[in-house]
C-alpha cells in the first residue's frame, strides 16, 4: 500500500505542474499573438468620415432647397446628427480592439466631450449654411461681409460673432482634442516585437489614400494644425521611445502613422499652392496660414460656376 500512497501525491504534483505549464504557455502565446489589421473598422471609419463629414456640405449644395425649408433641419443637419452618433461608437470599438488596456475613465470623458463639441458644431454648421445661401462669403472676415454690413440693428453682428466663437473655439476644441487624444491612446498600444508587423497588408495600402486625404481635409477645414502637428510629434516620439525597448508599430500603428505623414505632405502642398493668394491672406493673417477648402470654394469656384 505504501508505494501506491507515495505515487498519488507524485501524480498530483505532476498534474499540477503540467496544468500550470500549459496555462503559462497559453499566456505566452497570447502575449506574442500577432495582432490583426482592423480592416473592417478602418474601412467603415473612412467611409463614414467621407460621407457624413466631407459629404455633408456637398449634399447641402446639391439637394434642392424646396425639399428642406430653411426654418427646419436640412439634409446636412441629419448627416451631422448621424456623424455625432456613429463616430463615438466607432471610437469605442477602436478602443476595444486595442492590444493595450486603456484607462476607461479617460476614454469615456473623451467620448462625452467629443459628443458635446460635435453638437455645438452642428448648430454652427447649420447656421453657416443658411448664411451661405443668403450671400455670405467664407473667404471674407465676418464684419467685412456685405450681408453683415446691411444688418439692422448693427448689434446683430455681435450675436453672429458669438455664434461663430462658440463654433470655432469651444465646439472645435471639444470636438477635435478628444478625437486626436483617443487616436493617440490607441496608437500607444499598437506596438509589437514581431518583425512581420513592420509591413502593412494590401488592404491597408488601399485604404491609405482616401483616409489620409480625409485627415488633410479635417486639419484644413477644422483649422487644427497645431493639435494635429503635436499629435504627430507625440506619435513619432512614442515610436522612438518604444524602439529602444525593442518594439515596433504593428500594422494598425503604421496605418495611423502613415495617415498623418501623408496628410502633412498634402497640407504642405496645399499651403504652397495658395501662398500668394492675397484675398485669403486677409482672412488668415496669422503666422499659421492654412486656408479652408470651403473658403477656397466660395472665392474661386462658386461664383465662376454661377457665371
Amino acid at each position: 500500500m505504501q508505494p501506491t500512497v507515495r505515487k498519488r501525491p507524485d501524480a498530483a504534483l505532476q498534474l499540477a505542474f503540467l496544468s500550470s505549464h500549459r496555462q503559462g504557455s497559453r499566456d505566452i502565446d497570447s502575449s506574442v499573438k500577432r495582432p490583426q489589421f482592423q480592416f473592417d473598422l478602418w474601412c467603415f471609419f473612412t467611409i463614414q468620415n467621407w460621407v457624413l463629414d466631407f459629404g455633408r456640405p456637398v449634399v447641402m449644395i446639391l439637394v434642392p432647397l424646396e425639399w428642406f425649408p430653411l426654418n427646419k433641419p436640412i439634409v446636412g443637419d441629419y448627416f451631422h446628427m448621424a456623424y455625432n452618433i456613429i463616430t463615438p461608437f466607432l471610437l469605442l470599438k477602436l478602443i476595444d480592439c486595442s492590444p493595450k488596456t486603456l484607462p476607461l475613465s479617460a476614454v469615456y470623458l473623451c467620448i462625452i466631450t467629443f459628443v458635446m463639441g460635435a453638437s455645438i458644431n452642428l448648430v454652427g454648421d447649420s447656421m453657416n449654411h443658411r448664411l451661405l445661401l443668403s450671400g455670405y462669403q467664407l473667404h471674407l472676415p465676418m464684419r467685412e461681409n456685405p450681408i453683415m454690413k446691411n444688418l439692422n440693428p448693427p448689434s446683430l453682428v455681435d450675436s453672429f460673432e458669438l455664434l461663430y466663437y462658440y463654433d470655432e473655439n469651444f465646439g472645435r476644441c471639444m470636438w477635435y482634442i478628444p478625437f486626436f487624444l483617443i487616436l493617440f491612446l490607441y496608437f500607444s498600444g499598437c506596438f509589437t516585437t514581431l518583425k512581420e508587423e513592420k509591413r502593412m497588408p494590401v488592404s491597408a495600402w488601399l485604404l491609405l489614400a482616401p483616409s489620409s486625404l480625409y485627415y488633410w481635409y479635417l486639419v484644413t477645414e477644422g483649422q487644427i494644425f497645431i493639435l494635429f502637428i503635436f499629435t504627430f510629434f507625440a506619435m513619432t516620439a512614442t515610436v522612438i521611445h518604444k524602439k529602444r525597448k525593442g518594439l515596433v508599430p504593428d500594422s494598425n500603428g503604421l496605418f495611423l502613422l502613415y495617415n498623418f505623414s501623408i496628410a502633412l505632405v498634402l497640407l504642405t502642398v496645399w499651403v504652397a499652392c495658395l501662398w500668394n493668394d492675397k484675398i485669403l491672406r486677409r482672412k488668415y493673417p496669422g503666422v499659421i496660414y492654412i486656408p479652408e477648402p470651403w473658403a477656397f470654394y466660395t472665392l474661386h469656384i462658386r461664383d465662376k460656376h454661377k457665371l
